[in-house]
């Protein structure tokens, strides 16, 4: 027997050494997805007995009444969809060889928690901050951290100690948590996002795994991103206009928390040794991603804190001022501006993904078209207001003459 056929016989015997379980990672999602719809059924009726119901102020969109604490039904996808994943025998090796899906699920506890006290009795924001900062620090503590960071500008790798992978990994979940708490603003919003970020993210760690031959250390990243896409998935039924149930802060909490915590997953997976350009671009393609997906997020967050401090206030003080309410005030319906938020990011996340797997100048060719039909189309509603007031301001014209 020669070496080659001794390998494929330890290949064959380990199950999908050499492969990528794109079935299993399917069925995971779906799990997910129809255990987080059930679910969420059940939630809505013990929201408004428990009082988490959402009353109508003035900077809000919803007209009536609606519960709150959808994002336990989410949670309750993402456990069921990890833990049918264990059962899998394609899958169990991830769980027995990586700290990650253990380190996702217990953070992921402490952040609903604190989001289902926020949206039953209301915290303040320190409270809340310190909440954020605990839940990702879990993340840590249990050994999922950024490693290493590529340094653009000097062109060199940098090794983070202990200290250091810990800070900038808890700043990268808390900025992303808050991201996706901010842009949580309109009927399916929230939802759409995390479900873009996650299939997005859930490609480029299958990327990773066909890379490392079905590596089982690679399983993680992948596994946490196709349980949250089926719960994001599942619960956008109850929650696209007009929504039966809002997410909550229990809800975005949890999103921008599981994307920080794949993405800081993948982070790890990438080979440091013996790499060139397109390497290099792999190793950053977690960070360019992570900025990718949350660009508009982190846009709306960074303006929001920039127009209230201008205006004397406290940067967490509400107002009506965020992407998705000037949207609507150019003239897109509720739903098209949730559906042009998703075209903006969707064009985003896919684009970095793309650019660690496919051609560039593919890539590229397809971003900027993207980025051009995107552009196209938000701007219509205005250049539609702008035809129609022509002819009445030049009859108001010939009438004062």
């Amino acid at each position: 027997m020669t070496a080659a056929d001794t390998a494929s016989l330890v290949l064959a015997q380990s199950g999908r050494g050499a492969g990528v379980p794109i079935r299993e990672l399917l069925l995971v999602l779906l799990t997910a997805a129809v255990v987080t719809f059930l679910s969420t059924g059940a939630v809505r009726i013990a929201a408004i007995r428990f009082g988490a119901v959402a009353v109508p102020r003035d900077r809000d969109v919803h007209v009536q009444p609606t519960p709150r604490l959808g994002g336990v039904g989410m949670y309750i996808g993402l456990v069921a969809g990890l833990l049918f994943a264990q059962q899998l025998p394609a899958l169990t090796r991830g769980f027995e060889y990586t700290p990650d899906m253990g380190a996702a699920l217990v953070s992921g506890t402490i952040i609903v928690i604190v989001g289902i006290i926020d949206d039953r009795w209301g915290l303040d924001a320190l409270t809340k901050f310190v909440g954020q900062v605990t839940a990702a620090g879990v993340l840590v503590v249990m050994g999922v951290s950024w490693i290493v960071i590529y340094e653009p500008f000097g062109g060199s790798t940098l090794i983070l100690d202990q200290l250091q992978a810990g800070l900038f990994t808890v700043l990268v979940a808390v900025v992303m948590i808050n991201a996706m708490n901010f842009v949580d603003g309109l009927d399916g919003l929230a939802a759409g996002l995390g479900l873009i970020a996650a299939v997005a993210i859930c490609a480029f760690s299958v990327g990773l795994l066909h890379d490392q031959g079905g590596d089982v250390s690679a399983y993680p990243p992948a596994l946490i991103a196709a349980a949250l896409a089926g719960a994001c998935l599942g619960f956008l039924p109850h929650n696209f206009q007009p929504a039966r149930i809002f997410m909550g802060d229990s809800g975005s909490m949890l999103i921008g928390l599981m994307l920080a915590a794949t993405s800081t997953s993948a982070s790890g997976r990438i080979p440091l040794a013996a790499y060139g350009t397109r390497d290099l671009l792999g190793l950053l393609s977690p960070l360019i991603l992570v900025g990718a997906v949350m660009f508009i997020p982190i846009l709306d967050l960074l303006l929001a804190i920039v127009r209230r401090t201008r205006a004397g206030v406290s940067p967490f003080s509400p107002d009506k001022m965020h992407l998705h309410h000037r949207l609507l005030q150019i003239g897109h319906s509720h739903r098209r501006v949730v559906l042009l938020i998703y075209l903006w990011v969707g064009v985003l996340a896919f684009g970095a993904v793309g650019s660690s797997l496919l051609d560039r100048r593919a890539v590229v060719l397809l971003v900027a078209g993207g980025l051009v039909f995107a552009l196209v189309v938000t701007a219509v509603p205005s250049l539609r207001h702008e035809d129609a007031d022509r002819p009445r301001r030049r009859w108001g014209r010939r009438r004062v003459r």
